[in-house]
C-alpha cells in the first residue's frame, strides 16, 4: 500500500466506523432528556443541586475525552489504530453499562469521567479513515464520518426521550452498553488495517507530534478552524430557549421550536457532509474551508434579526449546510500535511480543540448574552468565524 492508494479494505472499514461513532455518539448523548431526573434517582433533591450535578455528570465525559485524545492518537501511531478502536468501543460498553448501575451522584460523575477516558471512538474513527482512505477519496470519506457524528448528536437524544418511559432509564443505559458491544465486535472481526511498517533502528530518535511537521502553520489554522466549527455551533445552546421565547407568542410551543432550532444546524451537517467532501477532493480543501466560514459568518447576521421562530430554524438549517464541510475538510487538510507516523497524535490535538470550542462555546454565548444581549452572541460569533475565514486565507498554501 503507498500513502495515496490507501488500504484495499477502505471503504467496509468506513462503513464499520461510520455504525460504531453513531453508536458511541448516541450512548453520549441520549442522556440529555433525563439527566436531571437520573440525578434526582440517586438521592438528590435539591432544585439547583440537581442542575449543578446534571452539569458535571454531563461535561465530565467531554473533559476527559478532550484531555486524552491526543494520547490515544500517539498510542494508535506506535500500534495501530484499529487496537485503539476495539480499546475504545469496549471501554464504551463497559462504562454506559455501569453508569445504568450507579448507586449515587458520585458514582455517575466518576463513571462518565471514565467513559471519556476510555473513549475516543469517533475520532479513532476519523484517524484510520483518514490513514486507511485513498487521497483522492478522504474528504469524501471523513464527510460520511462527520454526517454519522451528527446523525449519532440528533439521535441521541431522541432516543433518550423514548426508551426510559418503555424500559426505564438504568435499562436503557444497558441496552445503550449492548449495542455499542455490538460495534465493538464489528471493529474487531471486520475492520482490516495495513499492517504497520517495522520500525527501522533509528526510529525511535525520529521526532513525533508537532516537532515532525515540517510546516506548523497550516495545521495550527486547522486547529483554529476545528475549534471555530464546534464555537459557533454551541454559542447560542445557553441562550436558545430565551431567544426563541422572545420570537414565539405561544409559551407552550417554546420549548419544540427550541428543539427544532438545535436540531436543524445538526439536519444540515448530515446532508451536506458528504457532498461537500466530495467537493473539495475537486476544487482544493482550503477553498471548501474558506468559503463555508464566510457563508457561515453572513448567515449568523440575520439570526440576529429575525422576528419568527420559522426563520431561526430555516437560517440554523442552512448554517449547518455549511457547518458540514469543515470537520472533513479540516481532517483532510491536517491529514496532507503531517507525517504518517504523527498523523493520529495531530488528529487528536484536533479532536481536544473541538472539544475546547465545544465547551467554551455555551460558557461565552451565556456570558455575552447575559451581559450584552441575545444579539450580540450572534453578531460576536460571526466576526469570528471571518476572522476564521480571513486566518485560512493567510495560512493557506501559496503552492498547489
Amino acid at each position: 500500500m503507498t500513502e495515496n492508494d490507501g488500504t484495499a479494505d477502505w471503504k467496509r472499514n468506513l462503513w464499520v466506523c461510520v455504525f460504531g461513532t453513531m453508536t458511541t455518539i448516541v450512548a453520549m448523548t441520549l442522556l440529555l432528556p433525563f439527566l436531571p431526573l437520573y440525578v434526582e434517582q440517586l438521592g438528590v433533591s435539591d432544585h439547583a443541586a440537581i442542575v449543578q450535578w446534571s452539569g458535571a455528570a454531563y461535561g465530565a465525559t467531554f473533559l476527559t475525552a478532550a484531555m486524552f485524545a491526543p494520547l490515544w492518537g500517539r498510542l494508535g501511531d506506535q500500534y495501530g489504530r484499529k487496537l485503539m478502536l476495539i480499546r475504545a468501543s469496549l471501554g464504551m460498553a463497559v462504562a454506559m453499562s455501569l453508569i445504568g448501575l450507579s448507586q449515587n451522584v458520585y458514582q455517575l460523575v466518576g463513571l462518565r469521567l471514565l467513559a471519556g477516558l476510555l473513549g475516543g471512538y469517533s475520532s479513532g474513527s476519523m484517524i484510520l479513515v483518514a490513514t486507511q482512505t485513498p487521497r483522492t477519496h478522504t474528504a469524501w470519506a471523513l464527510g460520511m464520518m462527520s454526517s454519522g457524528i451528527m446523525a449519532g448528536s440528533l439521535a441521541g437524544p431522541l432516543i433518550g426521550g423514548l426508551l426510559p418511559p418503555l424500559i426505564g432509564i438504568r435499562m436503557t443505559f444497558l441496552a445503550a452498553g449492548a449495542i455499542i458491544f455490538v460495534a465493538f465486535l464489528a471493529t474487531t472481526f471486520l475492520i482490516k488495517e495495513e499492517p504497520r511498517p517495522r520500525r527501522r533502528s533509528g526510529a525511535s530518535k525520529q521526532k513525533g507530534g508537532f516537532a515532525s511537521v515540517p510546516d506548523k502553520g497550516p495545521v495550527i489554522a486547522m486547529l483554529a478552524t476545528g475549534m471555530l466549527l464546534m464555537f459557533a455551533n454551541m454559542s447560542i445552546e445557553p441562550i436558545i430557549t430565551v431567544y426563541v421565547a422572545q420570537l414565539v407568542p405561544d409559551a407552550s410551543k417554546v420549548t419544540i421550536v427550541s428543539g427544532f432550532v438545535m436540531a436543524a444546524a445538526a439536519l444540515g451537517s448530515i446532508i451536506s457532509a458528504s457532498w461537500l467532501g466530495k467537493l473539495a477532493d475537486k476544487i482544493g480543501h482550503w477553498t471548501v474551508i474558506i468559503g463555508c466560514l464566510l457563508v457561515c459568518a453572513v448567515l449568523l447576521v440575520p439570526q440576529a434579526f429575525v422576528t419568527a421562530g420559522w426563520q431561526l430554524i430555516g437560517l440554523r438549517f442552512l448554517m449547518g449546510l455549511a457547518l458540514g464541510g469543515l470537520l472533513p475538510c479540516v481532517a483532510t487538510v491536517i491529514r496532507h500535511n503531517v507525517p504518517e507516523r504523527s498523523a493520529g497524535s495531530i488528529l487528536g490535538y484536533s479532536t481536544s480543540a473541538q472539544y475546547v470550542g465545544q465547551v467554551t462555546g455555551p460558557l461565552m454565548g451565556g456570558f455575552v448574552g447575559g451581559h450584552f444581549g441575545m444579539r450580540a452572541v450572534f453578531l460576536g460569533t460571526a466576526v469570528l468565524m471571518a476572522a476564521g475565514a480571513l486566518y485560512g486565507w493567510v495560512s493557506r498554501p501559496k503552492r498547489p
